[in-house]
């Protein structure tokens, strides 16, 4: 008997209570979390764990992901970047530098604008939209 996972399955289980953000922002990883954790009061920290690794071209990718979770909620944000000497982690939105994964506790809207509205003012950063699951090709390489 084979038993054949179910990658539709898991990916939808995995973008349950979730919302994804694009962040166009052509500055260092590093100076970007820095920014957010001065200018929104956040915490983000690479989280080594969950990095992302793809094989392409015979050649591995590894993905930083940074992670903050929220006090007193069940709510986790995910910073990933969105590309690895040359390659992306989703294709389908090269020019986003960033994605943000807010996962856990739903956010209401009036919630995901304010936050919307504080990574725009974040220096560097030219553009924050918010990506639809229809939207998205690639949900695998999010699933960590």
């Amino acid at each position: 008997m084979k038993l054949k996972i179910d990658n539709d399955a898991i990916a939808e289980e995995f973008f349950e209570d979730t919302r994804l953000f694009g962040v166009m922002a052509p500055i260092p990883v590093y100076q970007f979390v820095w920014q957010l954790n001065n200018g929104l009061r956040v915490d983000f920290r690479i989280n080594n764990d969950i990095e992302i690794q793809l094989t392409r071209k015979n050649r591995n990718y590894y993905f930083s992901i940074y992670q903050h979770r929220e006090q007193h909620r069940t709510l986790d944000h995910f910073l990933y970047c969105n590309h690895y000497d040359g390659e992306y982690l989703l294709p389908e939105f090269r020019h986003m530098d960033f994605l943000w994964l807010a996962k856990g506790d739903p956010m209401l809207d009036d919630e995901t604008q304010s936050l919307v509205k504080s990574i725009r003012g974040i220096n560097g950063v030219q553009l924050v939209t918010e990506l639809t699951n229809e939207k998205i090709r690639n949900k695998q390489h999010l699933i960590f």
